[in-house]
């Protein structure tokens, strides 16, 4: 009895022993994923990992490295296949929405599918109408009936709330404009910034510039930018005033479209100090996310600064983006003030559960939509084993609330939905970029992939595969999958907002 009592205690011992000396080296894998969050090839983590007898912490570093030298990260099939995402059947109605072609729009077919079961279908056929429906009585009178509910704030899971109404603005400026401009004044003024983006729109199409200088100064920077982008093509550089006033605005939206309407004007000393003051402004800011306008900004000054401005611009080129210091040491030096760049780029420290999630933990999180977008959820399952540092930031930000309350500002119903962003477009994010993390998992319908504007710009704007990207492989990390109730995030519209986000599990 004592003999078989000792026998299972060494037993034991021995397989406690074995299951420790099994569990991979956490602090390495952390200096690991540190190494390629910061870039550094040098650190000697990388070479540790590599020769480790444990497969996962070798992969890890032995894919570490590989990114590191190559941002398109062509290796990756070298390196081994992870496991794939569930796959999921289209919704029937994607069908009917790809059937409607817009190089050969029939009005009868497009009226046919106004009265759709999915609003995705309908909104589309009224986006296409165009001269194809020019007056045509029973399109027009569609229309007139979808503007009718333009104060709907709220929809049903199945229905809509304002996108009728703005859709039809757009599609009636085209088909009936005599309907439009009429109509047009009370969209001014409506309450949602959605809807008055859409008035831009149905301004630019009707050549209103009139409504489109309202716009322009409107309190919403997705407002003026619409606004903007249409007027500079219809007045060129008649309104550079209202242009050089949005180099003002808060949104970097509306200061990229200001900068770039004022491509080709002759300087003024106003435009010269709006852009030189939105400059350095948008330094004070310590966005990263705010690098396409600051570039449209540094663009202008490059062709319109003299050298009595080249002091002030040498002092841009001392700056947190590396691209943007440059380019204002060049224009300080081509003003006769030789400048070298310095830039001192933003560190963070790896995100607590990037180490989990690498070896393999669970996480899940559920997507809440609001009751005013149709409320339903899906969840979301993170994948640590391809973008372990995105995906740990992902949990980051939802675990403070980050993403609650914000809205899809991107619905292509037949690619992607897109968001959230704090000012609902794609030139607003998170100040801080997130490195891309490209891998093996391919952009299958119901994959989740971080938004970027360039390599390692990650903004912290989600988008959904919404069908198989296979292309966007190539350029755009996969860090989740849809793992239950994708047919909620196919019914997403424009504008719909996240209630919030939640952790589902972690283990």
């Amino acid at each position: 009895m004592i003999r078989q009592a000792l026998l299972l205690s060494v037993l034991s011992a021995s397989a406690a022993f074995a299951q420790a000396s099994s569990l991979p080296d956490t602090a390495l894998v952390r200096r690991i994923l540190t190494a390629e969050d910061r870039r550094d090839t040098t650190d000697r983590a990388l070479a540790e990992g590599v020769a480790s007898r444990d497969a996962r912490v070798a992969q890890l570093a032995r894919r570490a490295a590989a990114r590191m030298r190559d941002p398109r990260f062509t290796a990756r099939d070298s390196l081994g296949v992870l496991p794939a995402p569930p796959s999921y059947p289209e919704p029937a109605w994607r069908l009917r929405y790809r059937v409607l072609d817009p190089r050969k729009p029939d009005c009868s077919a497009l009226r046919e599918a106004l009265a759709d079961a999915s609003w995705h279908v309908r909104l589309r056929a009224a986006d296409l109408a165009g001269s194809a429906c020019r007056g045509d009585a029973a399109f027009t009178a569609a229309m007139r009936a979808w503007l009718a509910t333009a104060g709907n704030v709220a929809r049903a899971r199945d229905g809509a709330a304002w996108q009728p109404a703005a859709h039809a603005l757009v599609a009636l400026s085209r088909a009936a404009p005599e309907v439009a401009r009429a109509e047009l004044p009370g969209f001014l003024r409506h309450e949602a910034h959605w809807v008055r983006v859409y008035a831009a729109r149905a301004a630019a199409v009707l050549a209103d510039t009139q409504a489109l200088r309202t716009l322009a100064d409107d309190r919403d920077d997705n407002v003026k930018e619409a606004a903007i982008d249409a007027l500079s093509k219809l007045t060129a550089h008649a309104d550079d005033s209202l242009y050089i006033a949005a180099l003002q605005s808060r949104g970097y939206q509306a200061v990229r479209s200001a900068a770039l309407a004022l491509k080709d004007a002759t300087p003024t000393r106003p435009m010269r100090h709006a852009l030189v003051t939105a400059a350095q402004r948008l330094r004070a800011d310590s966005s990263e996310t705010s690098r396409d306008a600051r570039t449209e900004v540094m663009a202008r000054l490059a062709k319109m600064a003299d050298a009595q401005m080249a002091a002030h611009i040498a002092t841009l080129a001392s700056d947190f983006d590396c691209v943007i210091a440059a380019k204002a040491a060049d224009i300080a030096t081509a003003l006769g003030k030789s400048t070298t760049p310095q830039c001192t780029p933003f560190t963070r420290e790896l995100p607590a559960d990037a180490v989990r999630l690498a070896l393999g933990a669970d996480v899940r999180l559920r997507v809440v939509m609001a009751p005013s977008s149709g409320g339903g959820s899906f969840i979301v399952r993170l994948r640590g084993d391809v973008a372990p540092i995105m995906a740990a930031r992902t949990l980051a930000f939802v675990q403070s609330g980050y993403y609650d309350q914000q809205a899809w500002h991107r619905v292509e119903p037949n690619f992607v939905i897109q968001g959230p962003s704090p000012g609902d477009n794609e030139y607003v994010g998170h100040p801080r970029f997130l490195r891309d993390e490209l891998g093996t998992v391919p952009h299958v319908r119901g994959t989740v992939g971080m938004s970027t504007r360039g390599h390692d710009t990650g903004d912290a704007q989600w988008f959904v595969n919404l069908k198989d990207n296979l292309n966007l492989g190539r350029d755009y990390t996969v860090f989740g999958e849809i793992a239950e109730g994708i047919e909620v995030a196919d019914g997403v519209l424009e504008g719909d907002v996240i209630e919030r986000i939640e952790v589902m599990r972690v283990r």
